[in-house]
């Protein structure tokens, strides 16, 4: 199964709700294309900087998940930080490419650069994954007693 394989198989309702497709993956970079529509947008027919920030944590979560070790059980978010830089119309399409800036034993720190179509930068958000594996889920449940 190819990394695109893998993240099309993945079942990511949240995504799934925005409309999220995915194009191109591979261990060094994934890239997804959104449909600015109206429920994603707020005054002026601009994208919500919401949608924005959530388009690039799915396109970034599907990243880490193509790059986990083998004894991975999971991953989620613990920082995000996002610099809006322009907007996208209603109508347009916001095209998110994810790259790696790190990647740790524990933690990976992944940038995605979103720009419509035709190029114009609308954001960069840069997020901080951490992954726990089978040792964590397992100190953890003797830890709760």
């Amino acid at each position: 199964m190819t990394p695109l394989e893998k993240i099309q198989s993945m079942k990511m309702p949240f995504a799934e709700l925005k409309g999220v497709t995915f194009t191109e993956a591979g261990k060094d970079r994934v890239v997804a294309k959104m449909l600015v529509r109206p429920d994603l947008c707020t005054l002026h027919h601009t994208i919500h900087g919401g949608a924005v920030m959530a388009f690039a944590d799915s396109v970034g979560a599907a990243a880490t998940v193509i790059n986990l070790p083998e004894d991975a059980k999971g991953t989620t978010t613990i920082e995000s930080k996002t610099n809006f830089i322009g907007g996208a119309k209603e109508g347009s399409t916001v095209i998110a490419i994810t790259t790696p800036v790190h990647r740790g034993r524990r933690t990976q720190v992944w940038q995605t650069r979103l720009e419509t179509e035709d190029g114009k930068l609308v954001a960069i958000v840069t997020r901080l994954r951490w992954y726990f594996s089978t040792r964590d889920v397992v100190n953890s449940s003797m830890n709760s007693t």
